[in-house]
Parts: structure tokens; C-alpha cells; sequence
């Protein structure tokens, strides 16, 4: 049986690219805490933030709340809105404290149908975030997407971009979904491999498309060449 079109683009991209290392991090509270630690830092910088904060701080919520907002601020230094990030931390922690009894996955556990929104209760989580998390602690199997991966598949034709992020995001799920390997560790891989596609090459401006190994069957490309042709006429 031939593979589905996203299985021989995500193959393509792993040749290139190589084999992706395992995430870092898989817990629940860990993941939503990984993301606010160091805003909009790149991937070497968060990594670093995020040691220094589990050694010095702690990733239990009773730690983070008793934590020094000083220690807390010297952290999250590393990204960009540090004082906010501060407080998006102390807000996530209480949370999980008050809220969920400092126990997210046993959360998670309880409810599996209503785990999508419980981890929306927490700040900056929506659809996509909280999908990415049900994936990467093995709870749901669907192909979550940052906007690096969103892009790549709106530009090999899957979905249609909208003016509504979710609208597009969930247009390019449904225009995936037949082709979609149930696997975990195909999808986690999926993940991770068009994020960094979106980041290194197609990127949101003046994409890199030449070396590009998905170009004879990217949409976005065609036009882009019939779009040069037209022009040099």
C-alpha cells in the first residue's frame, strides 16, 4: 500500500532535516509552564531557562508559589515581558494548586473528555496548545500544530487560510485527518519536524523555497513560479 501524501512529506522533511530529538518536556503542568518561562525565546535560550528554573524554583506549584518573584523575574529574563511572564507563572501554579489540587494529570486522567478544557482554564492555553499537550502526554492522538506547522500545510495545499487563526488551523486538521498515522510517536514527530521546516524554510516572510525538499509538491511554490513567469513575460 502507497503511504498517504503527509506521511511522504513528513518522511522527505526527516531526511532532510534528520530525526527529531524527544521532546523535553511531556508533563502537563511542565509543558504550560515551559512555554511561559522564557516568552518568545528561541529553543537553546527556553531550554536554559527552563533548567535554571526547575533547579532553582521548582516546578510544583507549592514551589513556584513560595518562590521569590525575584528569582521567578530572573528566569524568565530570558524571554521578552519578563514581569508579565511572572505572573502568568504564580496564575498558572495557583491554578493547578487551588483549582485541581496540584494535580493536573491525575486531572487530565479523571475527566478525558472535558481534558481540553481543563487546560484552557490556564492563561495563553487554547485549542491548539492544549491538543499539543493531550499529544505529547500520549492522552489524544491528533496532529496539534504551532504556527510554523500551520503554515507549511496551508502552503502544500492542505486547508485554506482565513482571516480567523483558529479557522484556519482547524481547515488545515480537517484537510489532514484522512491521512493522519494514529501513531504517537508519529504525530509527536509530525510535530516537531513541521515546526522546524516553518523556522528554517518556510518561513512566514521570504520563504527559502529552492532547497526546500517538498517544493515539486508545494502549492504555495507553483504559484509562486507561475506568478515569476507571468511577470518576466
Amino acid at each position: 500500500m502507497s503511504r498517504a501524501p503527509l506521511q511522504r512529506f513528513i518522511d522527505a522533511l526527516e531526511a532532510f532535516y534528520g530525526r527529531p530529538a524527544k521532546p523535553a518536556v511531556t508533563d502537563p503542568l511542565e509543558m504550560i509552564l515551559w512555554e511561559n518561562v522564557a516568552y518568545l525565546a528561541d529553543d537553546e535560550r527556553r531550554a536554559a531557562a527552563w533548567e535554571t528554573f526547575r533547579k532553582r524554583v521548582g516546578t510544583r506549584p507549592e514551589e513556584i508559589l513560595a518562590a521569590p518573584r525575584s528569582e521567578l523575574i530572573a528566569v524568565a529574563r530570558a524571554g521578552i515581558l519578563a514581569a508579565d511572564r511572572v505572573e502568568k507563572i504564580r496564575e498558572i501554579a495557583a491554578i493547578a494548586l487551588h483549582e485541581l489540587g496540584g494535580d493536573l494529570n491525575g486531572a487530565l486522567d479523571r475527566a478525558p473528555r472535558a481534558a481540553k478544557k481543563i487546560l484552557k482554564k490556564f492563561p495563553s492555553i487554547g485549542d491548539p496548545g492544549a491538543e499539543k499537550i493531550l499529544l505529547f502526554s500520549r492522552r489524544q492522538p491528533v496532529l496539534a500544530l504551532d504556527s510554523n506547522g500551520l503554515r507549511v500545510l496551508l502552503r502544500l495545499g492542505y486547508g485554506k487560510e482565513e482571516k480567523s487563526y483558529s479557522t484556519s488551523y482547524r481547515s488545515a486538521q480537517e484537510a489532514t485527518r484522512p491521512e493522519w498515522n494514529k501513531d504517537y510517536d508519529w504525530l509527536i514527530r509530525a510535530h516537531q519536524i513541521l515546526r522546524r521546516h516553518g523556522q528554517e524554510l518556510c518561513k512566514h516572510n521570504h520563504p527559502l523555497c529552492e532547497p526546500c525538499p517538498l517544493k515539486k509538491s508545494c502549492a504555495y511554490f507553483r504559484g509562486f513560479r507561475a506568478y515569476d513567469a507571468n511577470r518576466s513575460r
